[in-house]
């Protein structure tokens, strides 16, 4: 772990020359947290015509120089430390993809690498890694005119395969017929050797829509795509029925563009065969993908190495108002009361979730006391930190929702009965507690909770403080904070010197 105060931060930017989107996203690096600050894409459609005539689409190619010239005006004002520009199949495969880098450097002076497949599967896992460290399967990335898919294993990346899959190379832009389509993509990918996987995870705008578009269809309360899970039926459901709207039907959806209209039913076939080749059973949705993964392909061993999610609520905490020390010397308080309950998630996950929700134990600092609890619990229920599955991100919001009230009306709470077991809630709302006993104990000081110690038995709570610090436990709030946990653990409880 970093020392406090001591963690890298910069400003990082990607130029992403795609297939189908030109984008750019700057992102804030806080230690081993990234932030997006700035997202803006075109969508171009560079890659749309390379299938047919092996150049780029010579309209793509305008509003792609449009789109760079703009992006390096906001560059030239942004001065970011770093700037990554990389470009993918479409510049890959078209014979006049390497003049079009030349110009990009004369018009621009923006330097572009050309990804090869192999090395653009390898960044697209990482991505996932860096979202997901502990991912294990396979990760299959969809762009314009490419599927690139390799394997996962403990977070490590193996070898990787590039196949044009990508809808401009399944014919996007001329009439859809989805049995030729289909029967293409089969063909294609029985041409390599996949091994099967029961978890499949998904980076693409495309699929990023669809999972959207079934969110939609379930009234699935939470619009946040990362890790977002669905099963393979779930998945398969939503994309035949996509693949089988027509292009004006899916025009009238909200939000949806009409050149992303255009290729989303050749997306929605793409993984409907993947999910018969590779025999899976799960899909998991990764908002982090080729540009982070440069990113974190660029960090240093010993960052690289850390947990997203509680690098992130340090993060975010540090950016509300939190006192940086009290969340480590919270989490070291509450180890014996976490370490007596029963196992809500798997060890590893807990301990994760303990550690990150004491990071944010005091981000209600500088929030109005009268919408303090709300406001908190707002910030981390939709807040970017990655690395959390959905139904840990609403366990986080919860625990600090009562973390800042003792009241027992959780907002949102139809939500969060979608995600959340009536176990894991009730653990949320004493994790909360515990924290509010020991911020309000110690007027958030690290060497007067260090003074004390919580004990939980079969039978009582004991909140217990040395005899020369005896006097932290008078008060009238210190007895509410402690009355209001026991009740929740269903103990009575009880408060010593020693």
């Amino acid at each position: 772990m970093w020392a406090l105060g001591a963690k890298p931060s910069s400003d990082l930017a990607v130029v992403d020359v795609g297939s189908n989107s030109v984008r750019l996203v700057l992102y804030r690096q806080e230690g081993r947290a990234l932030w997006p600050v700035f997202n803006e894409k075109v969508l171009a459609g560079l890659g749309r015509e390379v299938a047919k005539t092996g150049k780029l689409s010579p309209e793509g190619v305008v509003q792609a120089m449009a789109a760079l010239r703009r992006f390096k005006a906001v560059l030239d004002g942004a001065l970011p430390d770093r700037i990554h520009a990389v470009a993918t199949a479409a510049v890959r495969e078209a014979s006049d993809g390497g003049a079009f880098v030349t110009r990009v450097k004369k018009e621009t002076g923006l330097k572009v690498k050309v990804l090869s497949g192999e090395e653009e599967a390898r960044l697209s896992a990482l991505g996932v890694v860096a979202g997901q460290p502990d991912a294990s399967g396979i990760v299959a990335d969809l762009g314009g005119s490419s599927l690139e898919l390799i394997r996962l294993k403990d977070g490590k990346p193996g070898p990787g395969v590039t196949l044009p899959l990508g809808p401009f190379a399944l014919g996007a832009g001329g009439d859809f017929d989805s049995v030729a389509v289909r029967r293409i993509a089969e063909k294609r990918l029985a041409k390599v050797k996949l091994p099967t996987s029961k978890i499949l995870y998904v980076v693409g705008g495309a699929w990023r829509n669809l999972a959207m578009l079934h969110m939609r269809m379930t009234d699935y309360p939470f619009r946040i795509v990362h890790q977002y899970e669905l099963s393979a039926a779930e998945a398969r459901e939503a994309a035949h029925l996509i693949a089988h709207q027509s292009r004006a039907s899916l025009e009238r959806i909200g939000g949806m563009s009409r050149k992303r209209a255009e290729t989303l039913p050749y997306a929605a076939l793409v993984l409907e065969a993947l999910i018969e080749r590779l025999g899976v059973e799960r899909i998991v949705l990764s908002a982090y993908g080729l540009r982070e993964g440069v990113l974190f392909d660029d960090m240093g061993p010993a960052l690289r190495d850390l947990d997203p999610l509680i690098e992130g609520c340090s993060a975010l905490g540090g950016r509300l108002g939190a006192a940086e020390r009290i969340g480590p010397a919270l989490q070291a308080w509450l180890e014996p009361l976490w370490a007596a309950l029963p196992l809500v998630f798997d060890e590893d996950r807990g301990r994760v979730l303990l550690e990150a929700g004491c990071r944010l134990a005091d981000i209600g600092a500088r929030l109005h006391p009268d919408h303090r609890p709300d406001l908190a619990f707002e910030q981390v229920l939709r807040s970017p930190a990655a690395g959390q599955t959905h139904p840990e991100r609403a366990f986080l919001a919860a625990a600090v929702y009562s973390r800042h009230t003792a009241q027992g009306a959780i907002p949102e709470a139809d939500a969060l009965a979608r995600v959340l077991s009536p176990e894991r809630l009730a653990r949320a709302r004493v994790f909360g507690l515990a924290m509010r006993l020991g911020c309000d104990l110690s007027g958030r000081s690290p060497e007067l909770l260090a003074a004390s110690t919580l004990e939980v038995t079969d039978a009582e709570v004991v909140l217990s403080a040395k005899r020369g610090q005896a006097d932290l436990l008078l008060g009238e709030q210190t007895a509410r904070r402690l009355s209001a946990l026991g009740t929740a653990l269903e103990r009575e409880t009880r408060m010593q010197a020693v």
